[in-house]
């Protein structure tokens, strides 16, 4: 979009792999226009470039439109910028070829980043951090990534279409990869170099925007690691909140726990556990999961439904009202047996939150 005074370098470069590089291969040269109003067309096409129009915005319709127009059974992109070398990219269609790779990708990390071609948070918080997220929620072992955000990559038109890529921003770089490492694609990386933007152009990327929508594309695909997280956090808890009760107050290593504090912050872990659990509910209620316990609760009978939420949440909220009554008994003052009164309040809070969560899910699975 609006790319017309880097387009040029760019498409030298495609013109000269074109011409005296790539020669076993039927070569076509694809440039998808998002809605540019400077000249970007004109130079594409004075070039003999293929431009394919894509009238939705977004980094990731862009490249949806050019590789579902693409005619050959493998794809090359990278951006219009001239940041990526295209000069390298025959290195990306050996290794693609020499493995029987589904995809491979050029690593800025592994290759050269020239002076001022990538922030600072970028190169040692941005990426580094979704890219160990993305290896440690969906690696085999077998693979592991280290430029998630890498926006140069050769791989099989045939498998692209196979992962069912939907984004159109610019997490479709990361959904792209976690739908192909879900999928079981064979994927690897060669060392690729990045240089700094052309004087005067305006980049597209937002960092904290951007970065937010890598996050949650992320993990939107890995409902069960909210299931995990959740599941460990509200046990834990639960955990303490038990000890606490039938333990009381113990010293361990000079440190006083299991009193009324430890029961408040494992209160508070049960509601935070809980939470976290269904937020993988709510993405099950959506897409689906393999966690038994989401498909039994997103996919129970309505009037099973309705009398599951009816007795716990009238359950919850007795014990609740019993704590009242008791509270007014004694004329509102102190409340005694301080223990028995957190862990009833842990039940009952944790019963009403887990039929709302539940209520919600069926809300949402008919959205």
């Amino acid at each position: 979009m609006n790319e017309e005074k880097v387009l040029p370098f760019v498409l030298t470069k495609l013109k000269s792999l074109k011409d005296s590089i790539i020669t076993d291969r039927a070569v076509e040269v694809i440039v998808s226009d998002n809605g540019s109003t400077d000249n970007s067309v004109k130079v594409a096409e004075s070039f003999g470039a293929r431009v394919i129009h894509c009238p939705q915005r977004g980094y990731g319709a862009a490249l949806q439109c050019g590789i579902r127009g693409a005619e050959n059974e493998v794809v090359i992109f990278a951006d219009a910028d001239d940041t990526y070398d295209f000069l390298e990219a025959p290195a990306l269609l050996h290794k693609l070829d020499e493995g029987n790779y589904d995809m491979v990708l050029g690593s800025r990390l592994q290759g050269t980043i020239h002076d001022g071609a990538m922030p600072f948070l970028h190169r040692y918080v941005g990426t580094p951090v979704l890219g160990f997220i993305i290896n440690a929620l969906y690696s085999d072992g077998s693979y592991r990534l280290s430029d998630c955000n890498s926006g140069f990559r050769a791989f099989k038109k045939a498998s692209f279409v196979s992962w069912n890529v939907k984004g159109t921003g610019m997490e479709f770089a990361s959904e792209m990869l976690v739908k192909a490492m879900k999928s079981g694609a064979k994927l690897s990386e060669v060392p690729a170099s990045l240089s700094p933007d052309k004087p005067g152009r305006i980049p597209h990327l937002r960092t904290w925007r951007d970065g937010m929508r890598h996050l949650l594309q992320i993990l939107l695909e890995s409902p069960e690691f909210f299931s995990t997280a959740g599941t460990l956090l509200w046990c834990a808890s639960w955990l303490v909140l038990g000890l606490a009760t039938a333990l009381g107050q113990v010293s361990i290593g000079g440190a006083s726990v299991f009193g009324l504090h430890s029961m408040m912050f494992a209160l508070l872990g049960s509601i935070l556990g809980l939470t976290v659990w269904s937020i993988g509910m709510f993405i099950a209620a959506k897409q689906g999961s393999t966690v038994r316990l989401y498909k039994r609760f997103v996919e129970m009978q309505e009037d099973t439904l309705f009398w599951q939420s009816f007795w716990v949440g009238s359950a919850s909220l007795l014990l609740l009202a019993g704590i009242v009554v008791r509270w007014g008994w004694g004329g509102f003052a102190n409340l005694s047996l301080e223990k028995q009164t957190l862990l009833v309040i842990a039940f009952a809070s944790n019963g009403l939150l887990l039929t709302a969560n539940i209520l919600t899910a069926h809300l949402l699975k008919r959205t």
